[in-house]
């Protein structure tokens, strides 16, 4: 712990929070050490800061409103009309889109990252919503026994029923695919932070950028410490970086637990050379 950066150790205890003790705090919280991370000198209670003004202004205008479905249109009249965050369409992989200190500042983001928002926001109004990991995309669902939608913050708080969802899944992938009960359900904390980091890692793999990428998955293995496919990744960043032992240790780890991988052949191969 001691050689952690600070940022690093705010996540480590965040991620070592029982599941049924972590909260829309939380996710906050975890939200904005991802980002410190990225910006060491980053004033964090500015951005508390940011999120309280907005909650405030929020619980000014719906204390007389009672009907659920009204909230969320207040909510999303406030956040997407006069705040104007938005989806990021032009720039979409753009690793300020994850950092939520920069959606916060941008008023821009991608689907999670302004969910994020929107149930913090929710939580502090006393107008809980959960996450849904949805295929290909991320949406919110109201906790609200009496409001059966489904929202998507990326595209301004749209509202959403089932057959909605249905006709959005066959746009995100160009086909029909039955909506399957799962593609609805609700996510963990722990599950929404790791999809976050994992948004960040394909980022970084992509713009070629290995000492990011492995700084991600290394707060992945934090949140979820025994995923096979993260060690083969940390490995192959390892090997990359020419830090061999650690890599040797990691991709031989992966193929003891998936012995019969589709890239074991790979991996065996790059395993021989460091050894030699």
């Amino acid at each position: 712990m001691l050689s952690l950066s600070p940022a690093r150790q705010k996540f480590w205890h965040i991620a070592h929070t029982s599941d049924s003790e972590m909260t829309i705090n939380h996710l906050l919280e975890g939200a904005l050490a991802i980002a410190w991370e990225e910006y060491p000198k980053m004033d964090l209670e500015h951005y508390r800061e940011i999120l309280e003004g907005m909650v405030s202004d929020l619980q000014i205008r719906i204390a007389k409103i009672s009907y659920p479905l009204k909230i969320v249109q207040e909510i999303n009249q406030y956040l997407f009309v006069e705040q104007n965050f938005c989806g990021n369409d032009d720039d979409y992989y753009n690793p300020c889109n994850s950092f939520i200190t920069d959606v916060l500042d941008r008023r821009l983001g991608i689907p999670l990252s302004l969910s994020i928002i929107y149930m913090v926001i929710g939580d502090r109004l006393g107008f809980p919503i959960e996450g849904i990991s949805f295929p290909g995309h991320f949406i919110i669902r109201p906790q609200h026994p009496n409001l059966e939608i489904f929202i998507d913050p990326y595209n301004k708080g749209e509202i959403l029923f089932p057959e909605d969802c249905a006709n959005k899944l066959e746009q995100l992938y160009g086909q029909k695919i039955p909506l399957q009960p799962e593609y609805l359900a609700p996510v963990s904390v722990r599950r929404i932070l790791d999809r976050l980091l994992n948004n960040l890692k394909l980022i970084y793999l992509r713009r070629r950028e290995p000492s990011k990428a492995l700084a991600v998955i290394e707060r992945s293995l934090m949140l979820n410490p025994n995923v096979p496919t993260q060690w083969r990744d940390r490995g192959l960043i390892c090997y990359q970086l020419e830090r061999f032992t650690e890599s040797r240790i990691d991709l031989e780890n992966y193929l003891q637990h998936i012995p019969y991988a589709e890239d074991s052949q790979i991996i065996l191969q790059l395993i021989k050379e460091m050894n030699l």
